[in-house]
């Protein structure tokens, strides 16, 4: 089979659904194939403009009486993100806070809710954040953390998790999409056989939400956090959503009591009084600029749809994938994210013994930016909103060159930068 050539990209870019919506992205360097959506994705027009709005309008003409719209805000776009990505009927989804602080809220809900068990499990490979916070609650909670090893590049394999799993597990964590390989759990399956050894499950959601179709609701889950900078195009350190099932609800005690929980914040009581829904985790103040932008990013993948949106991605993995084999296995790099499209997420992974200078490389010598993940693999994370065709065709032929051309071997590796 012929290696695709740059025409058959552009043809592809000529019958695609999605193209019309990277002119909605403010791209000012047309000539830089960004494929790094997968840690920040692209600010929108309507983002800045509604941004602008807020500040212009809502604080500087409303002040605080602007507060009676935005108060409504973290529960309001917690439902769109629901109902656009995430599969889940309103109520049950609420923006707040960082993903480290919603996990760390939900996990230890998880162990309030299964008070006779004292394990927590996670993958040996989960994102750092991930078992920090389970650490750290663990040594807080006198709990124990258990892990369970993943292969690098295909990710869990479902009968090691069901070995680790025993009448003392309260809760698992898993990533639906690993970070590093882009390797992609089956949420129902997994669900279902943590559920049968009694225990919740609690899904991160930061490289599957608006890349990957997720129902939440249709698979039983439990618990969920996710961030919105990445296929959401929140913007840098916007807030994060958690997801709770509506029936645990009521029973759940989330660890950090803070005003916004509270069932009546204005009336400033002396005791704490939860929420009875989904409100009663949030903690403090909204930010609402942020928020704003999070509104917008999701907005846009409610109107492009999140099947259309994994479709496209799909194909520009599998373009990546298929270059990669015929022109950069020779040149020394191997693929470290699954072969089978069904099995991976958004973004593809290649090995390379130099992959730290390949990286710096890239971005700046041949005008293209990935991310780099130790030890030795550089990420692509193409956006099926925000990227062509022809611009993964181009890395992967600006990376060719430059590889033949040894530029990797005249940057400056010293100081790791973020890429």
């Amino acid at each position: 089979m012929a290696t695709p050539t740059r025409a058959d990209a552009a043809a592809l870019d000529d019958r695609d659904p999605l193209a019309p919506f990277r002119d909605r992205f403010v791209i000012p360097d047309a000539d830089l194939v960004y494929l790094d959506g997968n840690s920040l994705g692209r600010p929108s027009h309507a983002a800045l403009t509604r941004l602008d709005e807020v500040v212009r309008r809502d604080w500087a003409e409303g002040l605080v009486r602007s507060w009676e719209r935005w108060i409504e805000w973290p529960l309001a776009i917690g439902d769109r993100i629901g109902a656009a990505a995430l599969g889940a009927a309103p109520g049950q989804v609420v923006v707040s806070d960082s993903t480290s602080v919603n996990l760390y809220k939900l996990a230890s809900t998880a162990l309030d809710l299964r008070g006779d068990r004292d394990v927590l499990v996670c993958l040996d490979d989960e994102f750092p954040t991930d078992r920090y916070v389970l650490e750290g609650l663990a040594a807080a909670r006198r709990a124990e953390v258990r892990t369970v090893p993943a292969d690098p590049v295909d990710g869990l394999d479902p009968s090691r998790l069901s070995e680790s799993l025993d009448d003392r597990v309260a809760v698992v964590l898993l990533s639906l999409v690993s970070y590093r390989s882009g390797a992609y759990l089956d949420l129902a399956a997994v669900t279902e056989a943590v559920h049968a050894a009694g225990a919740l499950v609690l899904w991160d959601l930061s490289h599957a939400v608006g890349s990957v179709p997720v129902e939440l609701d249709a698979a039983g889950v439990d618990l969920a956090v996710g961030c919105t900078y990445k296929h959401l195009n929140g913007g840098p350190g916007s807030p994060a959503f958690l997801y709770v099932r509506r029936d645990l609800q009521e029973t759940a005690s989330q660890p950090i009591w803070g005003w916004w929980g509270q069932r009546d914040l204005f009336a400033m009581g002396p005791a704490y009084d939860p929420e009875p829904g989904i409100a009663r985790f949030l903690v403090g103040t909204a930010p609402v600029p942020s928020l704003a932008l999070v509104d917008e990013g999701v907005r846009l993948v409610a109107e492009a749809g999140i099947d259309a949106i994994r479709a496209k991605s799909r194909a520009l993995t599998a373009l990546l994938v298929e270059l990669a084999e015929a022109r950069l296995a020779p040149l020394g790099f191997e693929l470290a994210s699954p072969r089978d499209p069904d099995r991976r997420g958004g973004h593809v992974s290649l090995r390379h013994d130099e992959a730290w200078a390949v990286c710096r490389a890239l971005v700046e010598r041949a005008g293209v930016v990935p991310d780099f993940r130790s030890p030795d693999r550089i990420r692509f994370g193409p956006s099926a909103l925000g990227n062509r065709y022809v611009e993964v065709w181009d890395a992967v032929d600006r990376l060719v060159g430059l590889m033949e051309r040894g530029e990797h071997r005249e940057v400056d590796t010293g100081a790791r930068k973020v890429t």
